[in-house]
């Protein structure tokens, strides 16, 4: 007698719920009669695979993994375009919407993921759409079509990850105009980290697409349909078609209304069985054990683990640890396990600019947590073999980075082996097309060094990308000879370039952002160090005035607050005083601040400006807004930057003055604040020879004298007193102040990070300063004149920014953790 087969009902006909009952007819094609409920009106088909139907590179059927013959072999009764709406637990029975009923022995829920549209006005416009299934693409299709017929049309896509990305290339393709909005800095952040990310904009932006970062969605715009959307920060983007990609959740809906038990998913155990024992489920609308899994790889294997249990295998699902091998718009992508650093970890990097290449592997303690790959993934299994198995890397760390052949190949002992064995002809520099026989005879003819290789044969000299082949040919011709140490010091270890040659190629290859400096200069860490990043962020901020955005995340933390901090986590508070000049409105704001936010302390500066102390990190906009409300602005006595014009009271009221030297100086003040500079930077107007405001240990001194104006620099009066060195002597007081931001400009522009302008005259010499200032009429009126420009976009008062409410989370109390009575009565 035949035993009456249970009946499973799959809630689900995607590639988890089929992949199920694929591996449960695998192991025993006959123990379940199977009934397969799907929302959609088609047969089962790769989701995946959505994104070349949408370019036009697939059709549907390429896609299907089930066709209507598969069913039918296997016995499946498939109900399509009738979705499940009611689960009864009591009567173990399924309703779909048509009211059609299954009882059920088994139920499998496989619903999936619902997209996640943001709540903004807008959303529900006609031409708003996500991209989760066919019916999404054949939409998008129709509305590229339509464009098309029309000249073609604008599309935004709200989402920089897979899916917006994927959507993006494919309504590319199809003939629209994109413009890609994503919210964080880095698109596609939980797969890539910030320099591979930076590589994949670059690489769509050159496709023709329109990628904004930390881009917010304020509205979609439209009366009966979409005709733009508008960010918060005003700006308005033309669009007849919007993509919401921004991301997904779990499918619970149904669960939920059943009873069953949810988390962020429905929760299943080991067996990926629910709170219900007759009830399974499976994909991404499950969690497991807190987890939630977006791709393919976790499904199979809660796929496979689940057919074990129907089957009375067994076997139990424990997770996943997962990666991700991506081919975005046609670009290889690849992460796998823990990148972001930290907690003993190191980071190894590889950057081959001119084949846009980027690879960085984690290690900690001897064995691989995490990888990210861009441009050649060709190794990326390999890598995520060796972290699944958490295999010992010790011994082949060295060549880790290079990859799985490299690794095990007879270079092993000797990574400048594979130098050695290039052919004379070997091109080694690409971009001043150097063979390996030219650096060979470069290095012969005594020149020793990378730093002089780079200006005798040039190569090395450009991009960068070949710097450690280089260097490996001169320890290979060299061998003990060559020490390895360059002559210039470099700007950190991050980087074989110093401060001129980054600042040089950032000006020559027109670099825009901090991860293309560190891709097109091979940095060999992924995101830079705390020595780097803030003269990164100051070199672009110097070359791109009003073009470059400033990077918070890149400045110290005084420069980040906009306030000094002080040994007890408190904070100082300077407001700008002009000249030293100060008014009735402005001492009583500062009384009031100092009462109102009881500041224990209120101090004369050495720099004519009164500093208020024991401001407390939260208390700052605050503090700033009362002192904005009586027109003061920052001080920057917390920044590389201008910090204060002091004075003497010059001829208006002193005996010996000569010109207005408070005037002058006010007047050089609000010209000069706001200014970013390679470290700070004082100023001082005199108005006699006597010179009461010490202008000869100044960055830039002005002596008022009976015939003009003697002009000073390089002062100072720190650690190591420095008096001025004399640049000329002008007749007026336009004069004196042209002079003025040529010389600032001309410091800003040459000047290393972290340089005062008394040690950076002593390695250049006055002579040169007084040749490019003095000596030099066009250069002077050029310096200026791109100081005056670069102020336009510089003199914004941070103070009333922060107090209108930007950046508050840098402002936000630290947590206060205080034992509780209970731990105390047990201790």
């Amino acid at each position: 007698m035949t035993q009456q087969q249970d009946h499973l009902v799959v809630i689900g006909n995607g590639m988890a719920g089929c992949r199920a009952v694929e591996e449960l007819l695998a192991r025993d094609p006959t123990r379940y009669r199977v009934t397969i409920v799907g929302a959609e009106p088609h047969v089962n088909y790769n989701r995946i695979m959505l994104s070349p139907v949408l370019a036009g590179e697939k059709t549907f059927d390429e896609i299907v993994i089930n066709d209507a013959a598969w069913y039918a072999d296997h016995a499946i009764d498939l109900i399509t375009g009738d979705p499940a709406q009611d689960i009864d637990r009591a009567t173990r029975t399924v309703t779909m919407r048509s009211g059609r009923s299954l009882a059920y022995d088994r139920l499998l829920i496989a619903t999936g993921s619902d997209p996640f549209v943001i709540p903004v006005p807008g959303r529900d416009l006609p031409g708003v759409i996500s991209f989760r299934d066919m019916a999404d693409v054949d939409r998008m299709l129709a509305a590229a079509q339509g464009a098309a017929a029309n000249g073609g049309g604008r599309a935004v896509v709200i989402g920089g990850g897979l899916l917006g990305l994927e959507a993006a290339h494919g309504l590319s393709l199809r003939g629209m105009s994109v413009t890609v909005i994503h919210l964080m800095p880095t698109l596609m952040e939980r797969q890539l980290d910030e320099a591979a990310g930076w590589l994949l904009k670059s690489a769509l932006e050159a496709r023709g697409q329109t990628i904004l970062t930390e881009a917010h969605t304020a509205a979609i715009l439209g009366s009966d349909c979409v005709e733009g959307v508008q960010l918060k920060d005003g700006t308005i983007i033309p669009a007849q078609l919007v993509v919401m990609a921004v991301g997904i959740r779990p499918s619970v809906a149904l669960a939920r209304a059943a009873g069953l038990e949810i988390g962020r998913g429905i929760k299943v155990d080991d067996h990926l069985v629910t709170s219900d024992p007759s009830i399974l489920a499976v994909g991404e609308c499950v969690e497991h054990d807190g987890n939630v899994y977006g791709l393919v790889a976790p499904l199979w294997d809660m796929c496979r683990a689940l057919a074990d249990g129907l089957t009375d295998r067994h076997s139990g699902y424990r997770g996943s640890v997962t990666s991700t091998k991506l081919k975005v718009a046609g670009l290889d992508v690849f992460s796998a396990g823990d990148f972001s650093g930290g907690n003993g970890a190191e980071d190894i990097v590889l950057r081959d600019a001119s084949r846009g290449v980027y690879k960085r592997v984690v290690v900690r303690g001897d064995r691989l947590v995490g990888a990210v790959l861009y441009g050649d993934t060709s190794d990326g299994g390999w890598y995520f073999d060796l972290l699944k198995r958490e295999e010992d890397v010790s011994a082949i760390r060295d060549m880790l980075i290079f990859g799985q052949a490299f690794a095990a190949g007879g270079a092993q002992a000797d990574p400048n082996a594979a130098v050695a064995a290039l052919s004379e002809m070997a091109e080694i520099c690409g971009c001043n097309g150097v063979t390996k026989s030219k650096i060979v005879a470069c290095i012969g003819a005594g020149h020793t060094t990378l730093d002089a290789v780079r200006a005798t044969c040039k190569a090395s000299a450009s991009c960068g990308a070949c710097t450690g082949t280089v260097e490996a040919l001169l320890a290979v011709t060299l061998g003990d000879d060559y020490s390895g140490e360059r002559n210039v010091r470099t700007l950190c270890k991050c980087t074989s370039f110093g401060h001129d040659d980054v600042r040089r190629e950032i000006v020559a290859q027109a670099m825009r952002s901090i991860p293309e400096v560190m891709q097109k200069l091979t940095w060999n860490t992924p995101d830079g160090c705390a020595s780097c990043r803030p003269a990164l962020n100051y070199y672009l901020l110097c070359a791109l005035p009003g073009e470059y955005k400033d990077d918070q995340q890149s400045r110290f933390v005084n420069e980040r607050l906009h306030a000094n901090i002080q040994k007890d986590g408190t904070y100082s508070v300077v407001p700008r005083m002009w000249g030293g000049l100060t008014n009735p409105r402005e001492l009583r704001a500062i009384a009031d601040v100092v009462e109102k936010f009881d500041a224990p302390m209120v101090k004369v500066t050495g720099g004519q400006r009164l500093d208020i102390f024991g401001i407390r990190k939260e208390d700052l906009p605050a503090v700033w807004a009362d002192l904005n409300a009586a027109g003061m602005v920052s001080g920057h006595a917390y920044g590389k930057s201008l910090r204060t014009v002091k004075t003497c009271v010059g001829s208006e009221w002193c005996r010996f003055g000569t010109q207005d030297s408070t005037g002058l100086g006010v007047k050089v003040e609000r010209m000069t604040w706001g200014s970013w500079m390679p470290h700070k930077f004082k100023i001082a107007v005199s108005g006699c020879p006597r010179n009461c405001a010490e202008a000869t240990i100044k960055d830039f001194g002005i002596v008022c004298v009976d015939s003009g104006y003697e002009l000073h620099v390089g002062g100072n009066g720190g650690i190591k007193v420095r008096a001025t060195d004399f640049l000329c002597k002008v007749a007026t007081e336009a004069d004196a102040m042209h002079y003025c931001a040529a010389f600032v400009q001309l410091y800003r522009e040459e000047a290393r990070y972290l340089e005062r302008t008394a040690p950076w005259i002593e390695r250049v010499g006055v002579a040169y300063v007084r040749e490019r200032i003095a000596d030099d009429a066009d250069g002077r009126d050029a310096l200026a004149a791109r100081f005056l420009v670069s102020q336009r976009f510089m003199q914004e008062d941070p103070w009333a920014t922060r107090a209108a409410g930007e950046a508050r989370e840098q402002h936000a109390p630290m947590a206060v953790f205080t034992p509780l009575d209970a731990a105390r009565e047990m201790a």
